[in-house]
């Protein structure tokens, strides 16, 4: 058998990391379920090969009595034949050795080849890596749910389904998509970190959404009726007359449905008065003769 740390491309001052990272890499390189079809010649051995050199190396032991054989560049082979020849030469009288040594060699010897014997058996196994992403999801699909195409890093393109009432920096899980696993293990997954697309009118909080709603004086005076938006489209919205600005109208149920069943949110509408940009002579000279609204205070309430 070579040199183990020839096997693994290491020097000999290589490290455990160091050790662990080249079998990682070659393990995966020559493991037979690497190879689609029929596996090219010599791949089983060099698999092997690896894994005993491995075996070796990984155990402290082991390693060290390896790195103490005689010799800079003997092999396992010169190292077992100088064992078995000193143990020869202490029973005939003719050559006195240091038996310690001999067994160790002997030893190491048994753990090279019984690292052949044994490989694939205490293979390297690692689930693999989990993989984030993010995702950018318009607030309407967030709020009802929906579908986005997400491109992974293993050269997939998947649809991914968005459960309806997800929330900002809430995670949906891909099992098995994220990073390869070695030695058989499972893949990792992939991670799709959602973040919602702001909506030009409607907020929401929890299950709840919030829209502020303009109107005109003469629809806060008479009262009116207008469509609005709401996450499942527009409905009509009955503006009371009198309706002040600030007034807070709710719309039962017309919130976010949550995934899975359960009570559906409710839509608070706010009533914002605006009155025209320009200035209009009647209603200022409306505004200046209206008796009730000259003794009208609107601030009595708030200063009481």
């Amino acid at each position: 058998m070579r040199d183990p740390y020839d096997i693994l491309g290491l020097p000999p001052s290589a490290g455990t990391a160091e050790i662990k990272a080249a079998y990682r890499r070659l393990a995966k390189k020559y493991h037979p379920d690497a190879h689609s079809g029929e596996t090219p010649a010599g791949t089983q051995s060099r698999f092997q090969e690896v894994t005993a050199a491995y075996n070796l190396l990984k155990d402290g032991g082991a390693k060290a009595r390896f790195d103490a054989r005689p010799g800079p560049g003997a092999q396992a082979g010169s190292v077992f034949e100088e064992a078995a020849f000193a143990k020869r030469a202490k029973s005939n009288g003719t050559f006195e050795a240091d038996t310690a040594n001999a067994d160790q060699n002997g030893d190491l010897f048994s753990e090279l080849f019984g690292g052949l014997r044994n490989a694939g058996k205490r293979v390297f196994r690692a689930r693999g890596e989990d993989q984030t992403y993010k995702l950018a999801v318009p607030f309407l699909e967030a709020a009802r749910g929906g579908r986005r195409r997400v491109a992974l890093t293993n050269g997939k393109t998947l649809d991914v389904r968005i459960p309806a009432g997800i929330e900002e920096s809430q995670q949906i899980r891909l099992r098995g998509q994220g990073g390869e696993g070695y030695g058989g293990a499972p893949a990792g997954d992939a991670l799709i970190a959602v973040s919602i697309e702001p909506h030009e009118l409607l907020t929401r909080d929890g299950l709840d959404i919030y829209l502020k709603l303009p109107i005109s004086l003469p629809e806060a005076v008479l009262g009116t009726k207008v469509e609005v938006e709401t996450v499942s489209g527009q409905v009509t919205l009955s503006i009371p007359a009198g309706s002040n600005s600030g007034t807070r109208l709710r719309l039962k149920s017309k919130g976010i449905a949550p995934e899975g069943g359960g009570a559906s949110g409710d839509q608070y509408v706010t009533l914002e008065l605006v009155l025209p940009d320009t200035q209009d002579a009647a209603l200022r000279d409306f505004a200046a003769g209206w008796a009730s609204g000259l003794v009208h205070d609107p601030r009595k309430k708030s200063q009481a």
